[in-house]
């Protein structure tokens, strides 16, 4: 059953959409438009309840591309085939070969968040389509095109670090920071740089600093909560303990 069949959204899920779909098709796709930062991605939502076989995810293609594989997934399930992680396969894309890894749960939060509804809970399989660059290396090899390297995050890894940036980009913080005081604001600039300050009132008394990404969210792994945050936007929240509040 081509595309057309299932409910690809372009915005906020429809909950009513996606049982409706699963009940009559077996299966919805839900689709993630990119944001100007993240990528776009689709991921299935029913696969595991009909047939029994993992939910697949896959990144940063155009809508019609992400779709076509997903639904290539779904016909094949449904004829009784069935997709294994680790396993390279070639019917995906014409002229390369994709391979399957299984996403650990640590990320499912981050991207499969109407999957975690209609199931009422993270606790259901699920796979990651990873496609090559157009020398077939794949982005856990160091030739891979450095342009597309954050357009498919490998969500079989790096739980301790989940920005879409290298772990050892240059941010903007301040001495208190590095002292221990909590971030409680983060900027993502339209520029890209970040700064992450532990008072709302920056001021002029401020030491500055210039750090490694990765040496603040070691220090703080709460930090990946909002490593989405898009360009032009800032985060805020009262301490660690409490929730971020996302400002555009």
């Amino acid at each position: 059953m081509d595309s057309e069949s299932y409910h690809c959204s372009k915005g906020i899920e429809s909950e009513k959409a996606i049982v409706s779909d699963v009940e009559e098709y077996g299966c919805h796709l839900c689709y993630i438009p990119s944001d100007g930062y993240l990528p776009s991605f689709a991921y299935t939502i029913g696969l595991h309840k009909t047939y029994g076989h993992p939910e697949v995810i896959v990144f940063g293609l155009s809508k019609e591309l992400l779709c076509y594989i997903l639904n290539h997934v779904h016909e094949a399930v449904k004829q009784g085939n069935s997709f294994v992680a680790q396993n390279q396969y070639d019917e995906f894309l014409e002229g390369y070969t994709v391979k399957l890894i299984e996403v650990a749960k640590e990320h499912y939060r981050d991207y499969v968040g109407f999957g975690g509804w209609y199931y009422k809970a993270f606790d259901f399989p699920l796979l990651q389509v990873v496609w090559p660059d157009k020398m077939s290396v794949w982005p856990w090899e160091e030739s891979f095109n450095k342009d597309w390297k954050f357009l498919q995050p490998l969500l079989d890894r790096n739980i301790d670090f989940k920005f879409y940036e290298p772990r050892n980009l240059g941010v903007y913080t301040t001495q208190q920071v590095i002292d221990g005081e909590p971030v409680v604001m983060v900027y993502h600039n339209e520029d890209g740089s970040w700064e992450f300050h532990s008072k709302y009132d920056v001021g002029e008394g401020d030491e500055a600093k210039l750090v490694c990404l990765e040496e603040l969210v070691a220090m703080d792994p709460t930090l990946n909560e909002i490593h989405y945050l898009g360009y032009r936007s800032y985060a805020t929240r009262e301490g660690v303990e409490h929730s971020w509040s996302i400002h555009t």
